[in-house]
Formats: C-alpha cells, structure tokens, sequence
C-alpha cells in the first residue's frame, strides 16, 4: 500500500518584497504561487539538514583526527559554519 501525502492547508503572512518575488517566479515557472512556496520550503529543508549532516561529519572528524594543523582547520571550519564568517 503506497501512503498518500495528504496537504495540511497553512496560512502563513510574507513581506510584500518576498511575496512579489514569490509571485514572479511563479509567472516565470508557469506554475502557482503555492507551488512555488511550497518548493522554496522542501529546497530550504533540505539545505538545512545537509548543514547538519555536514556539521556532524566536520565533529567526527575532528574527533578522529591526530594531526595538530587538520585539527585546526576543522575547528575553524566548524566555527564558521556555527558563527557565520
């Protein structure tokens, strides 16, 4: 038995600038505005769970790692994806 994805029906408010640019891509992608949305939010996800995948592997390695000059890269590397450059 194949599981349907049912839609839970959202309302969300966007700034006017972001629901402009929300409606442009629309009209470029022949497609509708919630559509659109709807992919920005799965695209958006998705980043967010390879960050932390990625944040994950960084930790392990660092933890695995015995050289003093790649241990140091990796902390850096992990602190900028944790504080942003």
């Amino acid at each position: 038995m194949v599981a349907q994805k049912t839609a839970v029906r959202q309302s969300v408010s966007l700034p006017t600038e972001v629901a402009r640019r929300v409606q442009a891509l629309a009209k470029r992608q022949r497609t509708s505005a919630n559509r659109v949305i709807v992919d920005l939010i799965e695209t958006g996800l998705e980043a967010r769970e390879r960050e932390k995948r990625e944040f994950f592997e960084l930790a392990d390695r660092l933890a695995r790692s015995s050289q003093p000059s790649e241990q140091k890269l990796l902390k850096e590397e992990l602190a900028r994806m944790t504080f942003g450059e």
